[in-house]
Parts: C-alpha cells; sequence; structure tokens
C-alpha cells in the first residue's frame, strides 16, 4: 500500500465558494429521470442486449414511468440503429415521452445520428466531447480553444439539421464529458460557447449535462462544482442542468442528491446503478430515498421483486443481496434486539392506527414495494431473539405466546437454528414448536372425557392412557381443568406439581375456529414447564395444554403409573 504516493487528487475547486446547497435540508420534488440503461447500461453489459431485449427493455422503462430514455448511439453499431429505427417505425414511442440519442462532435456521426431520428416526434439530440486536462493533454494534444472549436462546431450543425426537420420537436444536450476532470472555468466557458450558438428560449430548453464521467472527488465537492456552474451560466432560466453521476468511489448516490441541492433540474442514471467500472447512479435508490422522505419520485417502483427479476433476466446482472430497497435481504432482521424493536412497532402501529411509517429499524414499508413482512422482515438465525420468533409464530400461525414463554420458545428455536448452522423458515420453526411444546401425548394422552356438575363442583371422568395402558379414573374440582388435573395427580408419583398461569386465545389462522391455550406449572424446585393446547374446543385445548406440560416436566423420568 506504500503506492499511494502515486495519487493526487484530479478535481479542479470552483474560484468561488459555492455553499448555498448546505443550507438545504432535503429535496422536496423529484428531478427529471432520464434512464440510460439502453446506452451506458447496455454497453456495460459482458453480452449486450440484442434487438428484441433491448425493445422489452425500453417497454419496461416506460412502464416505469420514465418520460425520458436514452436509447443509444445510432451511429455505433447497426444494432443500436436498428433499434432505434424500430422504435419510431412501429410508432412504440408514447406523444409525452422523449428519446435520447448520443453522439460525438464529428460531422459524419451527427449526419447519421440525424438521419436516424427522421419520424420521431420529440427527441433529445446529445453532443459531446472530452474537456478535461487530462484528455486535451494526453489523448487529443489539444489547447483550450481547440477543444472549444470542436464543440462550437457540433453545435453548429444541429441547429442546421434541425432546421430541416421541422416535424420534430428537438431538445438539445451538451456534455463537457469528463467534467469533474476540468477546470471549473473552461467548464464554463466552452457549455456558456454552447448556449450561445443554441440560443436557449423556453420553447426549446437547452440541456447542460454535467458529468463526473470518473467519480473523483468526495459529493460535496461535486455539489459545488455544480453549484458553479448553475449560477453562471448563459441563459439560466431556459438552461436544463443535468447531472449524470459515476460511482468510482461508491458515492454516486450521495453525488447526485447533493449536485441536485446544488442546482441540479435533471439526472441520467440507471436502475440499480449498472454501468461501466463501477457503474452509474442508481436510479432506484434515489427515488426511493425521495419516497421515504414524502416526497412522489414520479417512477413507479412499487412492484420491486418484479423489476429485479425482469433486470435480472435481461442483462444478465445480479441485484445484490443487500442493495437498497430492493436487495432480498434489505428488509431482514435476524438481530434479536431489531427483531424484538420491529415486532414491537408494528404493534404499536396496529394500536394506534398510525399515519406515518416510524416502525424502528425499518425505514420503509415493504409493502410499498410488494414485499411481505411474513416472509422478508423477521428472518430466524442463531442471532435471533424471542421477539421474532414471538412474531413469525403470530403473524404467520396465529399463536400469542405469554411473555415468559415467548422467552423460552426463543432460546429453543435459537439453539436448533446455532446446531443447524443455518436459518429456518418459518414452517420448520412451526414444525419444532408444535412437536415440543403442543398437544403432546405421552407418557400420558387423555383419551375421552365427559364433565358432570355437581353441588357446585365438577366431576371429570377421564379415560387416560399412560405408556399406552389405559385407565379409568374420576376426580371432582371447582371446573373442568381443576378437576383433569385432580385426575392426573391420581395417575401417578411423578405428577406433582403446582399450577402457576393459563392464558387462551382464537388462533388467529386460516383454520376453523381453532383455540389455543397456554399452561405454565411448576415442580417442587420452582422451575416451569409450559404446554399448549389446540382444539376446536377450548376447554379440551386447556386440558391438552396442562397435559403437555407435564408430559415436558416428565419426560426424562421413569413414569410410573399408581392405578390399575
Amino acid at each position: 500500500m506504500k503506492n499511494y504516493t502515486k495519487y493526487r487528487p484530479g478535481y479542479y475547486m470552483p474560484p468561488e465558494t459555492c455553499m448555498d446547497w448546505v443550507k438545504k435540508e432535503r429535496l422536496t420534488e423529484a428531478p427529471s429521470w432520464c434512464s440510460v440503461d439502453l446506452r451506458d447500461g447496455n454497453q456495460a453489459l459482458i453480452t449486450p442486449m440484442n434487438l428484441e431485449e433491448k425493445l422489452a427493455f425500453f417497454n419496461f422503462l416506460l412502464e416505469l414511468g420514465f418520460k425520458e430514455i436514452e436509447v443509444g448511439f445510432p451511429a455505433a453499431s447497426e444494432t443500436e440503429y436498428e433499434f432505434l429505427r424500430t422504435i419510431i417505425e412501429e410508432n412504440m414511442i408514447p406523444d409525452d415521452v422523449y428519446i435520447q440519442v448520443l453522439t460525438q462532435s464529428r460531422p459524419h456521426i451527427i449526419k447519421k445520428t440525424f438521419d436516424a431520428i427522421k419520424g420521431a416526434k420529440n427527441v433529445v439530440v446529445h453532443l459531446y466531447n472530452s474537456t478535461s486536462f487530462a484528455q486535451r493533454q494526453q489523448v487529443f494534444r489539444m489547447s483550450e480553444d481547440e477543444i472549444v472549436k470542436i464543440a462550437e462546431e457540433g453545435a453548429k450543425s444541429f441547429n442546421e439539421y434541425a432546421e430541416k426537420m421541422p416535424e420534430t420537436n428537438f431538445r438539445f444536450e451538451y456534455s463537457p464529458e469528463s467534467f469533474t476532470g476540468t477546470e471549473i472555468e473552461f467548464a464554463l466557458r466552452i457549455c456558456n460557447a454552447v448556449i450561445d450558438i443554441w440560443q436557449p428560449r423556453p420553447e426549446r430548453q437547452v440541456i447542460i449535462n454535467l458529468p463526473s464521467t470518473v467519480e473523483m472527488s468526495m459529493p460535496h465537492v461535486y455539489a459545488q462544482q455544480i453549484e458553479y456552474m448553475s449560477k453562471h451560466l448563459n441563459c439560466r432560466e431556459n438552461v436544463i442542468v443535468s447531472i449524470h453521476p459515476h460511482n468510482d468511489r461508491g458515492t454516486g448516490v450521495a453525488a447526485g442528491e447533493l449536485a441536485l441541492l446544488a442546482g441540479g433540474d435533471r439526472i441520467e442514471g440507471t436502475l440499480f446503478g449498472n454501468g461501466e467500472r463501477t457503474g452509474n447512479v442508481d436510479i432506484v435508490t434515489m427515488a426511493m430515498n425521495l419516497f421515504t422522505h414524502g416526497v412522489d419520485p414520479k417512477l413507479d417502483f412499487s412492484d420491486m421483486p418484479r423489476i429485479v427479476e425482469f433486470y435480472e433476466k435481461l442483462t444478465g446482472m445480479h441485484v445484490g443481496y443487500r442493495q437498497p430497497y430492493s436487495g432480498q435481504l434489505v428488509f431482514a432482521a435476524f438481530s434479536g434486539s431489531h427483531q424484538d424493536a420491529i415486532s414491537k412497532g408494528m404493534k404499536f402501529r396496529e394500536e394506534r392506527n398510525e399515519d406515518f411509517w416510524t416502525v424502528p429499524y425499518l425505514p420503509l414499508d415493504p409493502h410499498d414495494v410488494n414485499r411481505e413482512y411474513e416472509t422478508d422482515v423477521i428472518r430466524i438465525n442463531s442471532q435471533s431473539g424471542k421477539g421474532g420468533i414471538s412474531y413469525i409464530l403470530e403473524h404467520n400461525f396465529g399463536y400469542e405466546l405469554p411473555k415468559e414463554m415467548a422467552q423460552e420458545v426463543g432460546y429453543f428455536i435459537k439453539d436448533i437454528s446455532d446446531h443447524a448452522h443455518k436459518e429456518l423458515t418459518p414452517q420448520e420453526i412451526l414444525l419444532a414448536f408444535t412437536h415440543e411444546y403442543q398437544n403432546k401425548d405421552l407418557p400420558i394422552a387423555i383419551q375421552d372425557i365427559s364433565w358432570i356438575r355437581e353441588s357446585g363442583t365438577t366431576v371429570a371422568d377421564v379415560t387416560l392412557a399412560i405408556n399406552n395402558e389405559v385407565f379409568y379414573l374420576s376426580a371432582r374440582g371447582n371446573g373442568p381443568l381443576d378437576a383433569v388435573s385432580n385426575v392426573l395427580k391420581l395417575a401417578s408419583p411423578n405428577i406433582n406439581y403446582r399450577f402457576v398461569d393459563y392464558e387462551e386465545h382464537a388462533l388467529q389462522t386460516d383454520s376453523d375456529s381453532m383455540a389455543s391455550a397456554y399452561v405454565v406449572i411448576a415442580d417442587d424446585q420452582g422451575k416451569h414447564y409450559w404446554g399448549v393446547g389446540v382444539d376446536s374446543d377450548i376447554t379440551m385445548a386447556s386440558v391438552y395444554a396442562l397435559v403437555t406440560a407435564i408430559n415436558r416436566e416428565n419426560k426424562d423420568k421413569q413414569f410410573i403409573p399408581t392405578v390399575d
């Protein structure tokens, strides 16, 4: 790592302080979005999309709500030219959508580009040439004046071609490519030279696109560069300042957001940040960041799983498990404390009927992007806690565990996950829970019960099996469960317990009117044993819960009946 000494910052600060953007708390409206998936994104793929795939992707972008779509570089390849002609000739472009085409400032490329767009109603024609100090010095070996002349000649050609195509509604765009590596005063000079040629007006505004073609600085530097340009561009009232961040330093989204605060009106990016090197700015993340601040992003990402599936199929790329808003695990909470807070937050929301989303650890309601609480939020492994496991059992299967029992069940399930070295699915959790805690019938099983009410007490006549041997017993109690308890205490010297607590509720599942009962007993050392009973009859559910608790207390003992 000693080689750090050969690097130095390659960006240029504005000649004056540009910090007005710092005074703004947040973005309050969506920018104009331009998808460059079919150009920047496509050229970054190992296998670029074919014509059919590009057509499918174009229609998908329309479905998501994009009103500006860069469809390619028609002079660069036959596939891109054919794609452009297809969407024009087959009337696939809605009247309120601008297609965008890219061209270098070279005469023959400009000519082919304008030939390619004939018949289109709304077109952004995007002119660019590289302006950075490194490109001027090493690639073109040209002076500033020579670089400006290239841009001016291209701008003049645009005017000439547009005059011959009055049927098309044009919007011209200029990019000083490698803007972030360009001296700011020179970037301003060349942009204003182009603006002066195009003479923007309300009916034909000009787009000045300021790309961080390579991200070279911390985001606040890019913001200052954008603010300086925004304040000093000619005809600013008729100029749309567009930003085009890349992600080389991993801060593309932050740079994009700060640049919008600093005067940007429009942003060019891709779904999930696909693009050369580390990619373009991620429009999904930027749009959803607006959404979670209460701002309409003007794009539809309400079915995120479908968007991810479509994108991965068409591009061959993979959306990471932790990709903001869209990754498989972005809502997953494995941590016990997180699960507990989410579970309590969800319950609080239900109780209060809250208008605003404030659930801890969930900056977004999963339902807003078509994700499910039950499968996406609370995930159970060895790091999980009682709150998460209780949440799974309640929201998936209807069990409302008493607080003390929830703690015990939590440790029980965590131990299973820990020994298996894997995450447990809700069905696996249910199976383990019911096998250990519910309707256990060994060594004692209740086969039949009848109750008679006599003299203010209840008599229980019980048929029960102990180690599969059948017995018939009767006992009296102050209620049905107490009577059965007294029967059980007659059955064996092993049955020696103190009744501690009892709860019951309707089991909130899709099954028919089932009830769930929870009984906890204590042995002579004070250790607690829980049992769960489930039945369509709540009294029988409580009996099964008691028997389960007794069976769990005695599962490791030699069980000897005292009846014959």
